[in-house]
């Protein structure tokens, strides 16, 4: 016989008859060996937290698709529980409650970590800075989620932009706002760099969860409020509380929104899941967008004939000092501590680079459209 069809038909002998013991039932299965076809895959549960309200439109709903299309993506191997705040921890705990690993991922605003994280605010984005699809591009092709993973890495988290709201609005304001000098003194619900600003040229800013701002601007325990913007705003009926709304989102024109990840839980993954969890994060990213987009606009027509809002501008000489204070307080924070200077380092570089385009392109458009 030749050799090469003996050893074939020796080896083809074999495997049957390996697969005849393990066929009687009467084996034990320690004597079958296993083939990673017939071994189960390892499934993983996680839990996210979140500093929004459960289900809340755009941002809770944003959380819960990307929850979903992780499970859908991985077949059920990885999925992925939802909290909204205080459901698992309070709103303003979600970093360290990711970070020490009670949950495995979270979403929620960079700008809410500035007391742990001095440079996290910049990836919120900064007054009078980027918009919404800038910001994109510096994270995905301008360097911004290099120095964002960086800025993160000493605290075991790894950061991804998850969201973006779009150039919000100016907020509620139940006094109108003629000069820089109504301003001073007022108290306003308004986070990050926007507070520091506001400080600056006189006000009080004041950090509340979303969830508690109608009752304070109502009773008067603040004078004024961002939110978000017309889809969010509407949602938390707040027209009924503040006669005035401003405009434009001079302190968020474009605020990317943020989920963290455990890092020794993202580890603990295998490869592919890895990469779905990684490709999830920016379809949730484009979504949440998008959804924001779209539903903004009906939103504000909503808030305008159904309810009678008043839409201001901001004048113009208020927007000139707010401004110039902005970029102090930018300035100011960059020099406080080298993570903050090497990352606005890397988005004044980029916003210098785009704003021509945008000038002469989205921006002139849309003036003339």
């Amino acid at each position: 016989m030749d050799r090469r069809k003996f050893v074939t038909t020796a080896g083809l002998a074999g495997t049957a008859g390996l697969l005849a013991a393990c066929g009687n039932r009467s084996e034990s299965a320690a004597d079958c060996p296993e083939t990673s076809e017939s071994r189960p895959a390892e499934t993983f549960e996680w839990k996210m937290v979140t500093t929004w309200p459960r289900d809340f439109p755009g941002l809770g709903t944003g959380a819960n698709y990307l929850a979903r299309i992780i499970g859908e993506m991985s077949d059920g191997r990885l999925t992925v529980k939802v909290y909204g705040g205080n459901e698992l921890v309070p709103p303003f705990e979600v970093f360290d409650a990711v970070q020490r690993g009670t949950a495995e991922m979270g979403h929620g605003g960079a700008y809410y970590w500035k007391g742990k994280i001095p440079a996290s605010p910049f990836f919120s984005g900064v007054p009078f800075g980027l918009t919404g699809a800038e910001m994109n591009g510096w994270f995905y092709h301008g360097g911004g989620l290099e120095v964002y993973r960086e800025t993160y890495a000493p605290f075991g988290v790894i950061p991804w932009p998850i969201g973006n709201s779009g150039t919000q609005m100016g907020g509620w304001f139940n006094k109108e706002i003629n000069s820089v000098d109504d301003l001073k003194g007022l108290k306003m619900r308004i986070p990050g760099f926007g507070g520091e600003v506001l400080k600056a040229v006189g006000g009080t800013p004041v950090n509340i969860p979303g969830a508690e701002l109608f009752t304070a601007l109502q009773n008067g325990t603040i004078d004024a409020t961002e939110w978000v913007g017309p889809m969010n705003d509407l949602a938390f009926g707040l027209f009924r509380a503040a006669q005035y709304y401003y405009y434009p989102g001079w302190h968020e024109p474009g605020t990317a929104l943020e989920g963290i990840v455990n890092a020794e839980a993202y580890e603990a993954l295998p490869a592919d899941l890895q990469a779905i969890v990684k490709y999830a994060c920016q379809a949730a990213n484009m979504d949440m967008f998008a959804d924001f987009e779209a539903r903004n606009g009906e939103a504000l027509q909503t808030l305008i004939r159904e309810h009678g809002v008043e839409l201001r501008p901001f004048p113009e000489d208020v927007l000139a000092e707010l401004r110039e204070a902005a970029f102090e307080v930018v300035e100011a924070q960059a020099a406080s501590d080298e993570m903050s200077a090497k990352v606005w380092g890397s988005l004044k570089t980029y916003m210098e680079n785009v704003k021509g385009a945008t000038a002469v392109g989205a921006q002139a458009f849309v003036d003339r459209r």
